[in-house]
């Protein structure tokens, strides 16, 4: 790495240059990279199979599998916004956890499983119309479940009974293995104040506004084209070019269909 900083060049080739480190220095040297990029204010391609190093220190992340590029955007967006089940499985720790469920539409939509009914807020709700009684994988990150007693918005549209499995105390948190069901295993990142203990029934409350819904046959989320359509400012047009709605508006005007869309000052 010195010998080519010193030649001062426009582009950075990094091929895993931190895999052959320990953990405490790896983490060191994390920082001691994001400093010397904003130093040299040079382009940095850095290929990494560690999606810890991605997030921290990307600007941008290209996420690829089997030699196909399946999402790019910069870090909040991949995590916040998976745009297919690998990518939500891929990047996140603990990883997403996923649910066969049925989409059923009973006083408004609800993703239906062995052991949960969970509800689909209203402003997602309109994204699964075309999908009612379809199977489907629903996707929850660990740290959007929160134990009841600590939820002040717990109800039964988004709580669902579990038992526990494992209790893994980590001094700032605690991860919770239960089983949902019969025998499905999903992870909670909850608070280090909790009691849980293995053996024991445990109430755990969902944020709906960060559940995602995954094609059970293609793989692909739901819930991502509408997020960069109603975005115009990220300016990602093609996305809304493969969206599946009839037509595309931007702030409330009609801007284009599927065949067709006016990007002039989008």
């Amino acid at each position: 790495m010195g010998r080519a900083i010193v030649r001062n060049p426009k582009v950075f080739l990094f091929d895993e240059p931190l895999s052959n480190l320990d953990a405490k220095l790896r983490v060191q040297m994390r920082s001691e990279l994001k400093k010397l990029h904003q130093r040299l204010e040079a382009t940095i391609a850095y290929v990494t199979h560690d999606q810890v190093e991605a997030m921290t220190m990307a600007d941008k992340i290209v996420i690829m599998h089997e030699g196909i590029i399946q999402q790019v955007g910069d870090p909040f967006d991949v995590y916040d916004h998976p745009a297919n089940l690998f990518v939500a499985g891929f990047i996140g720790t603990p990883p997403m956890n996923f649910l066969p469920a049925r989409v059923v539409k009973q006083n408004g939509f609800w993703l239906k499983g062995d052991g949960f009914s969970i509800k689909v807020p209203d402003d997602k709700a309109h994204l699964l119309e075309n999908y009612v009684d379809k199977d489907v994988v629903f996707g929850v990150r660990p740290e959007d479940l929160t134990e009841k007693s600590q939820s002040k918005v717990a109800d039964e549209t988004n709580t669902i009974i579990t038992t526990v499995d494992v209790v893994e105390p980590l001094g700032s948190e605690t991860l919770l293995h239960v089983t949902v069901g019969s025998n499905q295993f999903i992870t909670a990142k909850v608070s280090p104040q909790t009691r849980a203990k293995v053996g024991e029934k445990f109430n755990i409350v969902i944020d709906l506004e960060m559940i995602h819904v995954f094609d059970k046959e293609t793989e692909k989320s739901y819930f991502f084209n509408h997020f960069f359509c109603n975005f115009p400012s990220y300016k990602r047009w093609e996305v809304c070019l493969y969206t599946d709605y009839n037509s595309i508006k931007v702030g409330g005007d009609f801007i284009g269909d599927r065949t067709g869309v006016r990007l002039i000052g989008w």
